[in-house]
C-alpha cells in the first residue's frame, strides 16, 4: 500500500523470487522429514550414535530453516525488500552448507569437510538478521 492507501503492484520478479523461496522451503521441509525419518528407522543400528546425532541435528536445522525460508518468501510477497530476498538466499545457502556438511560427515565424508559447517551457520545467522532488518525497515525499491 502507498501512503494514499492504494495497493502497489507486485513486480513479476518479486513474485518469482518469493515463489522460489516458498517452494524451496517446502521442498527442504519435505526432505528434512525424510532425512529424520530415514535416520530414525532405516539407519538405526547401521550408523554409529555419533553419525545418527549428526543426521538428527542436520534434519532439525533443515526443518527450522525451511520454515524460515517460507516466511522470508511470504514476507517478500507482502512487503518486497532486498533484505527479504537476502534473508531467503542466506537461509537456502546456509542449509546447503551447514546441513549438507553434517549429512556428508554422518555418511563418512572426510572430517575436513566439517570446516564448511561454520560457514553455513554464519549464513543461517545472517538470514535471521536480514529477516529482522526486512521487517524493521519495511519495503524498499531495491529489488
Amino acid at each position: 500500500m502507498t501512503a494514499t492507501g492504494h495497493a502497489t503492484a507486485v513486480r513479476p520478479t518479486q513474485h518469482g523470487a518469493a515463489r522460489l523461496s516458498i517452494v524451496s522451503g517446502a521442498l527442504l521441509g519435505a526432505l528434512g522429514v525424510v532425512a529424520g525419518a530415514f535416520a530414525a528407522h532405516a539407519l538405526r543400528g547401521q550408523l554409529p550414535p555419533e553419525a545418527l546425532a549428526l543426521v538428527d541435528t542436520a534434519s532439525r536445522y533443515q526443518l527450522i530453516h525451511a520454515l524460515a525460508l517460507i516466511a522470508a518468501g511470504v514476507l517478500h510477497l507482502i512487503r518486497p525488500s532486498l533484505a527479504a530476498r537476502l534473508s531467503a538466499a542466506c537461509f537456502a545457502a546456509g542449509v546447503l552448507f551447514f546441513c549438507g556438511s553434517l549429512y556428508l560427515l554422518a555418511f563418512g565424508a572426510p572430517r575436513a569437510l566439517g570446516m564448511i559447517a561454520p560457514i553455513g551457520g554464519v549464513l543461517l545467522i545472517a538470514g535471521w538478521l536480514a529477516l529482522a532488518i526486512s521487517v524493521w525497515r519495511g519495503p524498499d525499491d531495491a529489488y
